[in-house]
């Protein structure tokens, strides 16, 4: 049966699991605004194509799914362009659709096209740095294997932004609805699995260390490992800090929580590192210049290092770990515990940790200056509105946050909250339409936006 493009798009995203669109309709892409009426997915109407990209961010960051935007020709695609860049940079999977005016037009000069020909801008390649996959859709013969690449992009082991670009008068063409046969998706498998030789070899680590520490990042929280690193915490003595993404693998304020390591943070996760840690256990964690204190040398030095990652391209990126381990952390971090049983390692002394955390608070030599009364007043009622925060809401609030310094200080992210700082490309203006985005997705939880 044939079906006009436009239709064909708009049944491509139900297939994709698409519930959601964000955008705003123009002339360019009206054909699609029809089919979508008629369509099960839901449109969301913003009132810029920025927050429209920055929606679909934030719905793809808490759901794991493909999200997607819409935008017109020209200025409406330029729009886009800082949320799309910030999905790239978070690896999300969004399906970004922009109009074009018609291929008949293409460098005559007409209203908004950014064709690249005839001097006018080229949309398409703007996003050629921010988007795993794109493409100018000009003739309909090639569809399926766009289609199919577009795909293989979206639901790769790392995911990014993929941009359709589609003329008015393509979108009207007819074309066989059986294109929607041919789509390929990959099966998300999870890589080959761990020898025992680096199991074994962290696990002697763990069991000769005397102060170890794990350090978590926002991979355990994709993989879905919060759990599993919580126990393997808890039954080995183990304490875990987390990178500012990271923020609630384990609840923060509990016994084994060093809390947030980085730049804006309170310091206890760092000052407890360089002084104590002999064994230092990435997981998921990028160690960036915020996390690591700008690449502060002394957070490693004299340590051993294991490192724990679903991409291959982030193990030794930043330093050498004496153990480099891919795969998925919450299978690792099983099977790590499981051998550590085998070879009876005990609970880890809490000792040097207690004494750390009392020197803190007594304002030891070691320790950091005390905050001083006046930063305390300036700024007693931030802290208290995060601490209020993590008493009413415990369970299920997702936080959306684009300032990132006072939460790193002052908000305890419980083990079962989801905190998803201003990260990415570090845009402000993020946290509103993304918590919007979000909402979409999670209709029950509170969302709040935090600027």
């Amino acid at each position: 049966m044939q079906i006009t493009v436009s239709d064909l798009i708009v049944k491509y995203m139900e297939r994709l699991g698409v519930e959601v669109i964000f955008g705003m309709p123009g002339a360019h892409v009206l054909p699609i605004y029809d089919e979508l009426y008629r369509s099960k997915v839901q449109t969301v109407l913003a009132k810029h194509e920025q927050g429209a990209s920055f929606m679909a961010g934030g719905f793809a960051r808490v759901s794991h799914r493909v999200s997607a935007c819409i935008a017109t020709a020209g200025p409406g695609a330029t729009n886009l362009v800082t949320g799309i860049a910030n999905a790239f940079a978070e690896q999300l999977p969004v399906l970004v659709v922009t109009g074009e005016t018609s291929t008949y037009i293409f460098g005559r000069g007409g209203l908004q096209e950014s064709s690249g020909e005839g001097g006018a801008i080229d949309q398409s390649e703007l996003f050629r740095g921010i988007t795993r996959y794109r493409k100018l859709i000009e003739r309909t013969d090639y569809l399926p294997q766009v289609l199919n690449q577009a795909t293989q992009a979206l639901f790769a082991a790392r995911p990014g932004p993929v941009l359709l670009s589609i003329p008015y008068n393509v979108q009207k063409e007819p074309v066989e609805e059986a294109v929607l046969r041919q789509l390929h998706f990959p099966s998300l498998q999870s890589p080959d699995p761990v020898s025992e030789a680096p199991l074994a070899e962290t696990a002697r680590f763990v069991n000769v260390a005397r102060n170890p520490v794990i350090i978590a990042g926002y991979g355990c929280i994709k993989a879905g490992a919060r759990e599993v690193v919580g126990r393997l915490s808890a039954e080995f003595g183990i304490p875990v800090a987390t990178s500012l993404k990271g923020k609630g693998v384990v609840a923060e304020g509990a016994e084994l929580s060093l809390g947030s390591l980085g730049v804006t943070s309170r310091g206890d996760a760092r000052d407890y590192i360089e002084q104590h840690a002999d064994l230092l256990i990435f997981l998921g964690a990028g160690f960036n210049e915020r996390t690591s204190y700008l690449w502060d040398e002394r957070l490693l030095d004299g340590k051993r290092i294991v490192q724990v990652d679903r991409d291959a391209a982030q193990l030794g990126r930043v330093f050498s770990p004496d153990v480099a381990i891919l795969g998925d952390i919450r299978e690792v971090m099983g099977g790590l515990a499981a051998e550590l049983r085998r070879l009876r390692v005990e609970p880890k002394s809490l000792a040097d940790l207690n004494k750390h955390r009392h020197t803190q608070r007594r304002g030891g030599p070691d320790a950091q200056p005390p905050e001083t009364a006046e930063p305390q007043r300036a700024f007693g009622l931030i802290r208290d509105f995060y601490h209020a925060l993590a008493r009413r809401f415990p369970r299920d609030a997702i936080v959306f946050d684009d300032n990132i310094v006072f939460a790193q200080h002052y908000f305890d992210v419980s083990d079962g909250n989801h905190y998803f700082p201003n990260s990415g490309i570090s845009s402000l203006g993020h946290a509103i339409p993304a918590a919007i985005g979000a909402r979409f997705h999670a209709r029950e939880s509170p969302v709040f936006a935090i600027l």
